[in-house]
């Protein structure tokens, strides 16, 4: 998988290891007089590290790396001191991670470790109660990061639908199914993906039709993205692989504007559905300034 890891530049180096005691992870150690970056396992990402280098030889970079692994990491800090502890259950929680936090928790509470951990839970519940109060309860029992990249899929109240058309309502209804809906931040394999025909759309469309959410939303899966203005779009042809292989999806219609740049998503989908281990149909939909409907075509 894609994620942000620490990197090394082994030229800038000289070797002092004044890294090592804000990496409470493990992940770096001094070999051979250089920093070395032990395991991917180990490295959260979040460059605690970096500001500690007096040669500026730390940095991030978004790149191929094994999925950190906080029950080993905490397996691997447990033997050294509470206060190493501490300051990393410290580091998750300044830096949002209650997914991790909560993890780490668990691990020191299941090896019955001493340690008193009041702190760091009243913590987890603060940020718990924050996130439902915005989005409601979550489906799952644990989340980190940002509130607004929580997965989350809305159930539709047929009664309520069937009320609404009886009285013939003038205000359109969403159709909207889950959150997120940008591509960054989608989860492939999200269980509203699985058998599932998506909506993979420029981010303009729905500003251009007025009955965007009658015509194409109900119903489907979404995926926005912009391929002229958003970076690392090799990520989006991973994801669209992913949902094509993994989640199994059975149709993709690309909702595109008719200004050159958008061509972009087309080419990203036929990538993906290249590199994907099964077909599928793909439908192109042009749509025009004007929010029309200029050309519709299967790939």
């Amino acid at each position: 998988m894609k994620r942000e890891i620490i990197v090394i530049d082994e030229e800038k180096c000289n070797g002092c290891g004044l890294c090592l005691p804000e990496c409470h992870e493990g992940a770096l150690q001094i070999i051979d007089n250089k920093a070395r970056l032990i395991s991917d396992l180990f490295c959260d990402g979040l460059g605690a590290c970096i500001g500690h280098c007096p040669e500026g030889a730390l940095t991030i970079e978004e790149r191929e790396a094994e999925p950190y692994d906080e029950i080993r990491v905490m397996a691997l800090m447990v033997p050294k001191s509470e206060n190493t502890i501490r300051a990393h259950l410290s580091h998750l929680k300044d830096h949002g991670e209650t997914g991790f936090l909560k993890e780490a928790m668990q691990y020191l509470e299941k090896i019955n470790h001493p340690m008193d951990l009041s702190e760091f839970k009243a913590e987890t519940k603060n940020i718990e109660e924050m996130v439902n109060d915005l989005f409601g309860h979550p489906d799952h029992a644990t989340f980190a990061g940002c509130p607004g990249s929580q997965s989350r899929e809305f159930k539709i109240d047929m009664d309520q639908v069937e009320a609404a058309g009886n009285a013939q309502s003038a205000e359109e209804k969403s159709e909207l199914r889950q959150w997120p809906v940008q591509l960054h931040l989608l989860n492939p394999q999200a269980h509203y993906f699985r058998n599932a025909d998506v909506v993979l759309t420029a981010d303009c469309v729905a500003y251009a039709m007025g009955d965007f959410h009658r015509k194409y939303l109900k119903g489907n899966t979404i995926a926005i993205a912009c391929p002229k203005l958003d970076s690392n779009q090799e990520s989006y042809v991973d994801k669209l692989t992913s949902m094509i292989s993994d989640a199994k999806i059975k149709t993709m219609t690309i909702l595109r504007m008719q200004v050159p740049c958008c061509g972009g998503l087309v080419q990203m989908a036929q990538i993906a559905l290249q590199q994907a281990d099964r077909k599928l149909p793909l439908k192109e939909i042009v749509i025009g300034i004007g929010g029309d409907v200029l050309n519709e075509q299967w790939l």
